[in-house]
């Protein structure tokens, strides 16, 4: 009974020596988790404006968001070399992607969409990682936050739609930015580049597969037998000039 209570005793103290080991070892994957973890607090931040100006809790999280996406380039594009290739491989990383989707919007006063697609994205890296931080504490440790986890990872699937439906809903959004005037002309412009590079992207097809979705959402609309005849030629006039916006996309 001594030896089966003091095995009990050193168990814990075991999980956590594990943890810091594996701090030390993978640094840079922890430093993106808590870029991420720093992420959704500022955005939480920005919503219950609690313990920070909400204001700047919306460039924090931003911020916060470009630190991630800088050091997951760094995880995968070490070394860097000014050539021609190295850039290709830069413009192809949806880390990448997402710093340049930083750099337009930390110029542009609060929008509360800019924050959905990465609040979220930093929500799904996180809560997978969370789990590989738990797992060295032991099976048993932190059921609460397992569950919440599992809950996560079981809607990732209509995570990342919800992601790209957001990230294309945000591109006539910035038209009417311009608008309202609470953003500059070239906005638009950026942003479309942004868009381009999602939908080319060769990792994460969603934004792909949201565009196509949409298509057939609103042919469906259009050929509707209800459908008045000014809205069905509206509609397919939109979807002709969408199409003749989307990029080809290489063969993977």
């Amino acid at each position: 009974m001594a030896d089966f209570a003091t095995g009990g005793v050193h168990q814990q103290p075991k999980g956590w020596d594990a943890l810091r080991k594996h701090v030390l070892q993978y640094k840079i994957d922890v430093a993106l988790w808590a870029t991420r973890i720093a992420t959704l607090v500022f955005t939480i931040g920005y919503f219950i404006p609690l313990f920070w100006n909400p204001y700047n809790a919306y460039y924090k999280a931003l911020m916060a968001n470009a630190a991630t996406s800088a050091l997951r380039l760094h995880q995968r594009l070490h070394p860097v070399s000014l050539t021609r290739e190295f850039l290709m491989r830069l413009l192809t990383e949806d880390s990448c992607h997402y710093l340049f989707f930083c750099i337009i919007f930390l110029y542009v006063p609060p929008v509360t969409l800019v924050l959905l697609p990465v609040s979220l994205f930093a929500l799904l890296h996180s809560a997978s990682y969370s789990l590989q931080l738990l797992d060295t504490l032991g099976q048993n440790s932190w059921w609460g936050a397992r569950l919440a986890i599992s809950l996560v990872e079981f809607q990732s699937r209509n995570i990342l739609r919800l992601i790209s439906f957001s990230e294309i809903f945000l591109m006539p959004f910035t038209v009417v930015l311009i608008l309202m005037g609470r953003a500059g002309l070239l906005t638009p412009f950026m942003y479309y580049q942004f868009l381009l590079m999602r939908y080319r992207s060769r990792r994460n097809p969603y934004t792909r597969n949201m565009f196509l979705e949409l298509r057939a959402l609103l042919e469906n609309l259009a050929n509707h037998p209800s459908a008045p005849g000014f809205v069905r030629n509206l509609i397919m006039t939109i979807v002709a000039f969408t199409c003749r916006l989307a990029p080809e996309v290489p063969a993977q």
